[in-house]
């Protein structure tokens, strides 16, 4: 399965896990990261580095490392 990292800007998919037990995931899944919500990627900074995802009415800004987290499945 994918990871959120991977994904390409405009393409979108549905939250299926977040994996780790950790503060950061602790705060992914506070900040909205969870099973079933669907995400769309907005932009990738020129280094690759914060990925914009759209959730839900907002945008947020994630790290590559706290993307590659976060298991996706692919939407049409």
């Amino acid at each position: 399965m994918p990871s959120l990292d991977q994904l390409r800007v405009g393409q979108r998919a549905r939250i299926q896990s977040v994996a780790g037990a950790d503060a950061i995931v602790q705060r992914l899944l506070e900040m909205g990261l969870v099973d079933g919500e669907e995400v769309d990627v907005i932009g990738v900074a020129p280094l690759g580095d914060p990925i914009e995802i759209r959730l839900r009415d907002y945008r947020l800004s994630l790290r590559r490392s706290e993307a590659g987290r976060v298991e996706v499945e692919l939407l049409p």
